[in-house]
């Protein structure tokens, strides 16, 4: 047990932590550290000593629990591991409050077949260099990517499989959020996916992810890949808007997935239909 000062300015005993609420304690801070400076490969940036006072915990405590601080290093892992769906935040879909935001500011261009590519387009530059920006200065994101590179360096066995585990779950739960994103502006805008492809919307989401991915990965020593050039007409767009490569990359990717469903009539019904869904949604 510890002393702590109490407002009568009486010297109090502070109560003794138990086994897990020390683990936890440990555990949070640490994790609090990489959120705010990112993972690096080794965890070498981590003290073990730092994370102790920064916890707040008897030394003596850890120590029972962790006797070799690699061993904290391990728990570690596997803590970060298992929130990695829920830390990698920004995960390349179109934002729907975005898409249904301009959608109802360019309403007139679902009349023509034109206006509907100049529109898809957009919506996906816009989405592209949203998420590459957040996902490049995200300390989340690059704890993710070293954390699969963490992975590849672990030797078979326990630590290795739970790792993989954790990972497969974020990349399945990433890739059926994009899909459903990508779903949903398809069948706004009247598109499916090409069918000698043979593929669903995961495979373009998987496309996508990887796309993005490489593009932030690579910005990390060449930051000219995440300049904005303003051009004309590029993929249909229908003025001179600012492209990035990872935007450029991006729309390429989706558009040779998608075309016009000529199953969908774009009559005065269907316009009104669409009109009252962005209203309403």
């Amino acid at each position: 047990m510890t002393d702590e000062q109490s407002p009568s300015g009486l010297t109090r005993r502070r109560r003794r932590l138990t086994d897990t609420e020390t683990a936890r304690r440990m555990l949070d801070t640490a994790m609090a550290m990489i959120d705010a400076t990112g993972l690096t490969v080794s965890l070498e940036h981590i003290g073990f000593e730092d994370v102790i006072r920064d916890a707040g915990v008897a030394r003596s405590a850890v120590y029972r629990r962790w006797p070799y601080k690699d061993l904290f290093f391990s728990d570690l892992l596997k803590a970060i591991a298992a929130t990695a769906p829920a830390a990698i935040g920004t995960d390349g879909t179109v934002a729907e409050d975005a898409v249904r935001r301009l959608a109802l500011d360019r309403l007139e261009q679902f009349g023509t077949p034109e206006g509907r590519r100049a529109l898809l387009v957009e919506l996906l530059r816009q989405g592209a260099l949203r998420d590459f920006e957040a996902m490049h200065a995200s300390p989340q994101w690059r704890t993710y990517i070293a954390l699969h590179a963490t992975f590849l360096s672990l030797a078979d066995g326990e630590l290795r499989t739970e790792v993989q585990a954790a990972l497969a779950t974020a990349e399945r739960e990433l890739i059926n959020g994009i899909a459903r994103s990508y779903g949903q502006l398809a069948a706004l805008l009247g598109l499916r996916l090409r069918p000698e492809l043979g593929a669903g919307f995961e495979e373009l989401a998987a496309q996508v992810s990887a796309t993005m991915r490489g593009f932030v990965i690579t910005a990390r020593s060449l930051p000219d890949l995440a300049e904005r050039r303003p051009r004309a007409g590029v993929l249909g767009a229908a003025e001179p808007v600012e492209w990035s490569r990872p935007a450029l990359g991006v729309v390429a990717v989706a558009l040779s997935f998608l075309e016009p469903d000529p199953e969908v009539e774009w009559d005065e019904e269907r316009l009104a239909t669409v009109r009252r869904a962005l209203e309403d949604a």
